[in-house]
C-alpha cells in the first residue's frame, strides 16, 4: 500500500484476489472513503497476479506482482496512472528471455519489492514465490523439499527511465524488502533474505559497477529465523531487522555498509512482520503479520501493533494495540503521512 506524493489517495493490493483498492485518506484520515476498485489486474496486466504493495512514482504507481496466471512465480512489474488507469507491464527477466540483462547466476523471473534510486536512474526488485507456495500454510511449504525449490534467488538492477533490466543479481534465499540509503552519495542499498538469514548489500563501486555481496548474519541461520522487513535510520547509520519465525527486532550499526554489526535485540512478539521508524529515528512501529496462511496459530499468532521509543541503546515501549481483541484483523504494512509534507 502507498500513498502518491501530493495526493490524497492510499493504494492497497491484495495478494489473494489480484484486487487494488483505492482510498481517500485526506478528507477525513478517521474515515477513509473507496474511491475505486481494480477488478482487473490479472487481465489488463497479461497474466501478473498477486499485487504486492504499490510505489508511487512521479505521476503513477508502480504494482509489483508476486506471481502469475498459471501460479508458478514468473511476474512483472505493472504501472498505472494515479487515477487508476492501466499503462504497462514490465515483466522481469528469465533464462529464457533475458532482455538484454547480465546474468550472474541464474534468471528466474520472480518479484516482491522494487525501490528507485532517481538520482543514479537506478531501480531494484527482489524476489520472494510463487502463488503456489504463498497461498498455502507455512508449515507445509517448509516440509515440502519441491516446494523449497521455488522461492527467489535474485535481484534485479534496472535503467529507472528506460524501465529495462541491466543485471540481474543472485542472491539466495528469498531478498524481501528493499531499502536504499538516503545520504546523496551513498550509493547503496540493504535487504535481507528470508530463507537464508543474511544481510545483503547492492551497491555502486568505485569504477561504477554494480555489485551484491552478504554482509551479515541475522541471527542463527541453522535456526530459520525468516528475517523478513528492514528499516534503515535517515542518517544511513541504524538498520532495524524484523525476523519473523522467532519475533525479534535486531538493530545493526552500519555505518560502514560493508560491515554491519548487531549492537542490540529484542523480542517484540510470537510473531514480528513489519518495523517503520518516524524520520529522527526516535520512534519505532511493529506489526504482527506476514500472510495469513503463513501467521502463526495460539498464543504466538498474537497481532499487534507496538511502539517503541529508541534512544540509541534499547527499545522502550510506549503504547500497543491489540488486534485480535479489538477485532481488526491482521495488521500487516505501515505507511506514514504528514500533512506538513504535502504543504504548498
Amino acid at each position: 500500500m502507498h500513498k502518491p506524493c501530493g495526493l490524497p489517495y492510499f493504494w492497497v493490493a491484495g495478494l489473494s484476489d489480484s484486487k487494488i483498492h483505492i482510498f481517500d485518506v485526506a478528507t477525513n484520515p478517521a474515515n477513509p472513503k473507496l474511491v475505486k476498485t481494480i477488478d482487473d489486474f490479472v487481465e489488463k496486466s497479461g497474466g501478473v497476479v498477486g499485487a504486492h504493495g504499490a510505489y508511487a512514482l512521479p505521476g503513477r504507481m508502480l504494482i509489483p506482482g508476486l506471481s502469475n496466471k498459471n501460479h508458478d512465480g514468473r511476474t512483472g512489474l505493472v504501472e498505472y496512472s494515479n487515477d487508476g488507469q492501466y499503462i504497462t507491464t514490465h515483466w522481469l527477466p528469465t533464462a529464457e528471455n533475458t532482455q538484454g540483462a547480465a546474468v550472474e547466476k541464474i534468471a528466474d523471473g520472480y518479484g516482491y519489492d522494487a525501490r528507485v534510486l532517481l538520482r543514479k536512474n537506478v531501480m531494484l526488485s527482489s524476489s520472494f514465490t510463487g502463488f503456489n507456495n504463498y497461498m498455502r500454510p507455512l508449515g507445509e511449504v517448509m516440509k515440502d523439499e519441491e516446494a523449497m525449490k521455488h522461492f527467489g534467488q535474485t535481484m534485479v538492477l534496472w535503467d529507472f527511465h528506460a524501465r529495462t533490466p541491466k543485471k540481474v543479481f543472485n542472491v539466495p534465499g528469498a531478498p524481501l524488502e528493499i531499502r536504499w540509503a538516503w545520504g546523496p552519495y551513498n550509493n547503496y542499498a540493504f535487504t535481507s533474505t528470508a530463507l537464508t538469514s543474511k544481510l545483503w548489500l547492492v551497491y555502486e563501486d568505485a569504477d561504477g559497477d554494480w555489485k551484491a555481496e552478504a554482509v551479515a548474519d541475522v541471527g542463527d541461520p541453522t535456526k530459520l529465523p525468516v528475517p523478513v522487513d528492514i528499516s534503515l535510520s535517515a542518517d544511513d547509520r541504524t538498520l532495524f531487522v524484523d525476523s519473523f519465525m522467532d519475533g525479534m527486532t535486531r538493530v545493526f550499526d552500519v555505518s560502514d555498509p560493508h560491515k554491519p554489526k548487531q549492537i542490540y535485540e529484542r523480542k517484540v512478539g510470537g510473531q514480528v512482520n513489519m518495523v517503520s521508524q518516524s524520520w529522527d529515528g526516535k520512534r519505532l512501529y511493529y506489526t504482527s503479520s506476514l500472510l495469513s496462511n503463513w501467521d502463526k496459530t495460539g498464543t504466538d499468532g498474537e497481532q499487534f501493533l507496538k511502539a517503541y521509543t529508541w534512544d540509541g541503546k534499547e527499545l522502550a515501549p510506549r503504547f500497543e494495540v491489540d488486534f485480535m481483541r479489538e477485532g481488526l484483523g491482521r495488521p500487516h504494512m505501515m505507511s506514514f503521512g504528514s500533512s506538513k509534507l504535502y504543504a504548498s
